[in-house]
């Protein structure tokens, strides 16, 4: 398996262990198939949540945050939601679940990637200015997946739903989808007014 997946901090999976094993967080989450399960549920594959800041005025390199750590949750063989811890004041703690199409999503890029014969560390990056979530293939496989830019040779993977104009599953390397993103939140100059 060429994917190599960064472990997710100790404190931030104990956080969702504990809220998954809270009735009362299951039954409130606004996710039915967490409801509706009928099996243990488990987290795996935790990935780094990071955020490309300021995509629309890019001075030198990318930069980008992390934001938490998702994991996908699965009721027997399939992911049914995802949930997340977040970094707080006090340290990891449980953010939310959720369910939707970014689940599916991105169990269908990470089965994606892993055929392919180049090894990856998988992360998440998020692309908040054009509400665009996408599996982020780091080229250096013993990095901290808490840290670091996406390098002009790693690869972005756009999920389901993408923004219109970039097409979901298909692999970029950022040096090439980056400047597109730019170029699509540039604002339009207006050609003067009508005589």
């Amino acid at each position: 398996m060429p994917l190599h997946v960064p472990p997710a901090p100790a404190p931030a999976l104990r956080s969702v262990l504990a809220a998954l094993g809270s009735p009362t967080a299951v039954r409130e989450a606004r996710t039915p198939a967490l409801r509706a399960h009928q099996g243990p549920l488990t987290p795996e594959l935790p990935l780094p949540v990071h955020v490309l800041d300021d995509v629309s005025h890019p001075a030198g390199p990318p930069r980008t945050r992390l934001t938490g750590w998702r994991f996908l949750i699965r009721d027997g063989e399939r992911a049914v939601a995802t949930a997340e811890a977040m970094l707080t004041a006090d340290g990891w703690a449980f953010s939310h679940f959720c369910e939707g199409p970014y689940v599916t999503s991105t169990e269908r890029a990470l089965r994606q990637a892993e055929s392919v014969p180049t090894p990856y560390q998988p992360r998440l990056l998020s692309v908040p200015e054009l509400y665009m979530l996408t599996l982020w293939l780091h080229h250096d496989v013993g990095a901290d997946g808490a840290e670091g830019v996406p390098a002009p040779g790693d690869v972005l993977v756009p999920l389901a739903p993408a923004p219109p104009g970039i097409a979901a599953h298909r692999p970029h390397r950022v040096a090439d989808l980056l400047p597109r993103l730019t170029l699509r939140l540039a604002p339009v100059p207006l050609l003067g007014s009508p005589a």
